[in-house]
């Protein structure tokens, strides 16, 4: 039988870092068990390079420049017309990738998979934007999002009826704790007597990290932030003002081994994102798969059905820095706590987030795609997914 062969068409893929990185990289290793798998994407350099990493076939268009974080790639869309797959995977938000398509306009079926909104000024989004995602949209056969309140964001929320729910997905067996991590991470810890708080992300405004930082005075407790962003000077200068400086360490971008490490070594991850911009935070996954209890924000998108208040963590108000320091106090003063709500946060990952899971329902929607049937909901294995 002839496999299914799908594009993905991607930002950027591994190792740039990031969430939809994360998870197109999963999606095309993982998919090959099923259909055949490709990633164009494009790349901060100026020369177009093509490579086969874990089997997969990866096109990394040069670009001419980049203007705040999208690469303009003006022969995208002849790459894309170039190519031939059964199926197309538009991974968005991706606005060179939308306008590749627009313009290319391939006569393979789409699929486009939902992240995350983009938040603009509206006239911008309006002029700029919304008339190539619309298109997009209207020309899917189906639309994946995330979690079920994705299926609601603005954008989405006329195509309603061509959502489907496919929940991230993570290998969970790089998230153990082998004896040399375990080590690694008592090293991390050295003589630290108090909880460690751990972020993991982008240092931008929609991250809300100066709502953590604010909440820090009077918490007995270390934060450690791991990312880099434009950020990065005014929030260090604002641990000075709030005399945290000696208990906030800024570690930049580090290395895949030790962001693991830390997550072992770290009592709970903290994501005190405020705009709907945080669409999911893998981070959560992450952080819960190697048994840590996570502080999120109740946003109006997948953060806290992900991460579910008093059973793998605590949801706070976003921007709210009194309810932040009172959820941080609270598992700060209290191990029983954390190590309860961790122990259930990484049966919750075992059991609804696996890599496997959440491609094999990809690639039942690809499927039914290509055959012309019409997309179902994939069922989940437990009620209380939902």
């Amino acid at each position: 039988m002839t496999r299914t062969r799908v594009l993905h068409l991607g930002k950027y893929y591994p190792p740039v870092s990031g969430g939809m990185e994360t998870v197109l990289e999963t999606l095309c290793r993982h998919e090959q068990r099923w259909v055949d798998t490709r990633a164009l994407v494009m790349t901060k350099a100026h020369r177009t390079v093509h490579q086969t990493l874990e089997g997969v076939p990866v096109t990394r268009v040069g670009s001419v420049a980049t203007i705040g974080a999208v690469s303009v790639a003006p022969t995208l869309p002849i790459w894309l017309a170039r190519a031939s797959p059964d199926l197309i995977v538009l991974h968005e938000p991706n606005p060179m990738a939308l306008v590749a398509y627009f313009l290319a306009r391939p006569t393979a079926p789409l699929v486009v998979w939902y992240h995350s909104e983009v938040i603009r000024p509206r006239w911008r989004y309006r002029v700029f934007y919304q008339p190539f995602l619309e298109f997009a949209l209207r020309r899917a056969e189906c639309i994946i999002v995330s979690s079920p309140p994705m299926r609601d964001v603005p954008s989405v929320l006329p195509y309603r009826a061509k959502c489907v729910v496919v929940p991230y997905g993570l290998e969970i067996d790089r998230y153990k704790a082998s004896p040399a991590v375990t080590a690694k991470a008592k090293g991390l810890r050295g003589n630290t007597r108090v909880p460690i708080l751990l972020f993991v992300g982008r240092l931008v405004s929609y991250k809300g990290l100066d709502v953590l930082l604010r909440a820090l005075p009077g918490i007995s407790a270390k934060a450690v932030l791991i990312g880099d962003g434009p950020l990065r000077s005014s929030l260090e200068a604002l641990t000075r003002e709030l005399r945290v400086a000696d208990r906030v360490r800024f570690m930049g971008e580090v290395p895949d081994e030790e962001l693991l490490t830390w997550y072992h070594a770290c009592d709970a991850l903290v994501l005190p994102s405020v705009s709907r911009q945080e669409a999911f935070g893998i981070v959560q996954l992450e952080a819960m798969a190697c048994g840590k209890p996570v502080v999120s924000t109740d946003l109006p998108t997948g953060v806290s059905w992900v991460n579910q208040h008093e059973r793998t963590g605590l949801v706070v108000r976003a921007g709210d820095v009194t309810a932040l320091r009172a959820a941080l106090a609270r598992l700060v003063c209290n191990e029983d706590l954390r190590e309860r709500l961790g122990t259930t946060a990484h049966a919750r990952v075992m059991n609804h987030f696996a890599a496997e899971r959440m491609c094999e329902a990809a690639c039942s929607i690809y499927q039914q795609v290509c055959g012309s049937v019409p997309a179902t909901q994939p069922q989940p294995a437990h009620s209380n997914l939902l």
